[in-house]
């Protein structure tokens, strides 16, 4: 499925003949039919991580409504029998628009987690970018996708030496560009995680960068500053959580039961994972360890925008981390008009944050995103199916913007532009 070429039609056809023989696909193709098959799929502590949000949830709610309020306006009698997906990116020709956001722990969906993911991005040539926070260290990931694209999504922690390390590892493995998450300096208020007392983090779950990487495997021996936290109390659940570290720690649960190790590498962690005292003149720092493109992923505000552009950074992408960290911020796309409008094409404006199907693709297009990015409806899939669900998922996206495009009367990504839609009050 590495050619996009009227995948839409495609898409439907191999559907609708395995129907002929009582097959449906692996994972449902409407939404709310996947979010319950995917919740069905997962524990509860892993369903909260995954689909909850900041507060009330306000974000995510006004990320759809911004979605909703936007109309296509469809043009007929146009030749749109040949219609072409691809854009170039950083001097890379892909094959689409869609590329796979960074989503960390995914070892809560699937046993397989982000290397299925790796591999399910490699078959269908849709960029993926690994997690800082992922449960595969990155090299595994980009074993497995052969020359397939692959990028790197950085945390900024406390740690300048391990920055330094996780984009030297990130250029060695293969990824094109670095994306530098600027919204979650610290965790979101997250109340369906608080009501289970449960974060992923403390299991030793999520942390595989780090647990992979000698600098912060040489930070282990140094003690960490908990900064006064208190020590859990002793209880059954306490010596679970405990194997689960050593469990979860490189070598597994036999090897590790006589070792401090996974319990400092929690500890490492939780005290060294991110930094909110970054500010714009220390991105020197990044530009100086790496060659590869430089994207903020975060930005919403136009004067954030202009001043990447000044600095000299790279690409931005305009996102909310999916409602994630604040409850009643901006939705992503209602952002993205006035941050493409002040970047005026000097540099790619990706965007992510609410993206349920093609049409939100199109939709986004149109509002100026050079590409979008793919968020939970991947990691729905994965629970679901594994790397099969991901692929369905993946393809059953672009199998909709396919159609929405040509249905709409465009035949390629230039094509859509702001005059495709109609605002509605």
């Amino acid at each position: 499925m590495s050619d996009h070429a009227d995948i839409g039609r495609k898409r439907q056809r191999d559907i609708y003949i395995a129907g002929v023989a009582g097959h449906v696909p692996a994972v449902p193709v409407a939404w709310s039919k996947l979010e319950e098959a995917a919740q069905a799929a997962m524990s509860p502590e892993a369903w909260a991580y995954v689909a909850g949000g900041a507060g009330r949830e306000s974000t995510m709610a006004a990320n759809r409504a911004a979605f909703e309020r936007w109309r296509i306006v469809p043009r007929v009698l146009r030749d749109v029998e040949q219609r072409d997906l691809s854009i170039e990116l950083f001097g890379q020709k892909l094959p689409s628009p869609l590329l796979l956001c960074p989503i960390g722990v995914l070892e809560m969906a699937h046993r397989e987690a982000d290397l299925a993911v790796a591999k399910a991005a490699a078959a269908l040539r849709v960029p993926y970018i690994f997690s800082n926070q992922a449960s595969v260290p990155m090299e595994t990931c980009a074993a497995a996708m052969g020359d397939a694209p692959r990028w790197f999504q950085l945390y900024w922690s406390r740690s300048n030496e391990l920055v330094a390390s996780f984009v030297k590892r990130a250029e060695g493995c293969g990824c094109s560009a670095i994306v530098l998450t600027l919204d979650t300096t610290m965790l979101g208020w997250r109340p369906r995680d608080l009501d289970l007392g449960a974060l992923p983090f403390m299991r030793g779950q999520g942390i595989a960068q780090y647990t992979s990487d000698p600098v912060f495997r040489a930070q282990l021996a140094q003690p960490a500053d908990t900064g006064g936290a208190p020590k859990p109390p002793f209880t059954l659940q306490t010596i679970a959580t405990a194997l689960e570290q050593k469990a979860n720690f490189p070598g597994g649960l036999l090897k590790n039961l006589g070792s401090g190790d996974p319990r400092a590498a929690v500890q490492r962690f939780m005290t060294t994972y991110s930094r909110p005292s970054l500010q714009w003149d220390e991105l020197k720092f990044l530009r100086q360890h790496t060659k590869l493109p430089i994207l903020l992923k975060g930005v919403l505000h136009p004067a954030d925008a202009k001043k990447a552009v000044e600095l000299g950074i790279d690409g931005l992408v305009v996102s909310n981390h999916g409602g994630r960290q604040i409850d009643g911020a901006i939705a992503s796309l209602d952002a993205l008009p006035a941050v493409a409008e002040i970047v005026n094409g000097k540099i790619p404006v990706l965007f992510d944050s609410g993206v349920r199907g093609g049409a939100d693709v199109f939709k986004a297009l149109a509002l100026g995103a050079t590409a979008v990015c793919l968020g939970r409806p991947y990691v729905y899939g994965l629970a679901v199916a594994g790397q099969r669900g991901v692929e369905e998922v993946i393809g059953n996206v672009l199998a909709e913007f396919d159609l929405t495009l040509g249905l709409a009367g465009c035949t390629s990504r230039r094509e859509v532009t702001r005059r495709a839609l109609q605002i509605t009050a």
